[in-house]
């Protein structure tokens, strides 16, 4: 009876949110198209927002509260319903969506309870390597500490042509020395561990702990970690896939190319209910000396949705030419 008294509150709180943010939208005699264009959302996300299709963010609820200058209100009622939500994962202990049941003398998974709360990724090209760089700052919201996080490394250098692809791993696999996976958090080494090891495919669990220390995310707490890995280019094809896996407020993605190659740089997205489609908004492109970057930011980008960027050097092969 309690769990569901404590579901009920997140559904009514939920319920506030959007009646506030309607509220305040009339209040100022603004349509949901207009509110989304000063917001920097897509006119469709507000209506889901209002219609209670989508659940709050912390990210939605700033940007519209400052939009609207609703005095902190839209805000206030996104705090209760996180607050809410939190004491109904603490009752839940969120241990039915783990991975696997705990065992004593196992470590706790608990992703389900997990929030990202800013999701940052780096990809940097020199010309013959990708270094790439993930910082996520974790939010838990669960019940139990998470003493482990899955991430994962996928690689094709020939999406178009599969066939090809699977051969050319079959006959250069990926492997861990040229991955180079380095893991922190806290400023502590994290220790990590293999759950998958494919020729292009790897799964990696990285451990709250090391051999010095355990550090583990404790509920209500948030931390940053980030992880970093290397793949030579002829392994890494022209594209960077990010997908939402966890409810995410806010991703942003940074390209860094040597300006020398002329980059030329696009995206799509695709979610459960959309088919494939260009970015709501371009990546920016910045140049500072030798080095071109590509920057991508969206908030609370939908749970399950993948942005793929892809890019050519419109000057690479004339480059290589010179070279010979």
């Amino acid at each position: 009876m309690g769990s569901r008294i404590e579901e009920t509150t997140v559904e009514q709180t939920a319920k506030a949110f959007a009646a506030e943010l309607a509220r305040w939208r009339e209040v100022r005699g603004m349509s949901k198209r207009a509110l989304a264009h000063a917001m920097g959302f897509d006119p469709s996300y507000v209506s889901h927002m209002e219609s209670g299709r989508h659940k709050p963010s912390e990210d939605f609820a700033r940007i519209a509260d400052d939009a609207l200058s609703a005095g902190k209100r839209i805000w206030r009622r996104w705090r209760d319903y996180e607050q809410a939500r939190i004491r109904a994962g603490s009752a839940r202990r969120a241990l039915a969506a783990c991975p696997a049941p705990h065992h004593p003398g196992q470590p706790h998974t608990c992703c389900s309870a997990l929030v990202v709360e800013h999701d940052t990724a780096q990809l940097r090209y020199d010309g013959r390597l990708y270094r790439l760089t993930m910082r996520r700052l974790l939010r838990n919201t669960g019940g139990e500490p998470v003493t482990r996080y899955l991430i994962r490394v996928s690689v094709d250098r020939y999406p178009d042509d599969p066939e090809f692809s699977n051969a050319h791993y079959r006959t250069h696999p990926l492997t861990w020395d040229e991955l180079r996976l380095t893991a922190t958090c806290r400023r502590e080494t994290m220790r990590w561990s293999v759950e998958q090891d494919r020729d292009a495919f790897k799964e990696v669990w990285l451990r709250f702990e090391n051999a010095r220390s355990r550090f583990p995310l404790y509920p209500g707490e948030s931390v940053w970690i980030e992880y970093a890995y290397t793949v030579g280019d002829d392994k890494w094809g022209n594209w960077f896939q990010r997908a939402v896996r966890l409810p995410t407020e806010r991703l942003d993605v940074e390209l860094v190319f040597p300006a020398a190659f002329d980059p030329m740089v696009w995206g799509t997205e695709t979610s459960m209910t959309t088919e494939t489609a260009p970015l709501r908004t371009p990546p920016l492109r910045t140049d500072d000396g030798g080095l071109r970057s590509f920057t991508w930011t969206t908030a609370a980008p939908p749970l399950h949705a993948r942005f793929c960027l892809e890019w050519r050097f419109r000057a690479y092969e004339a480059l290589k030419d010179q070279a010979v």
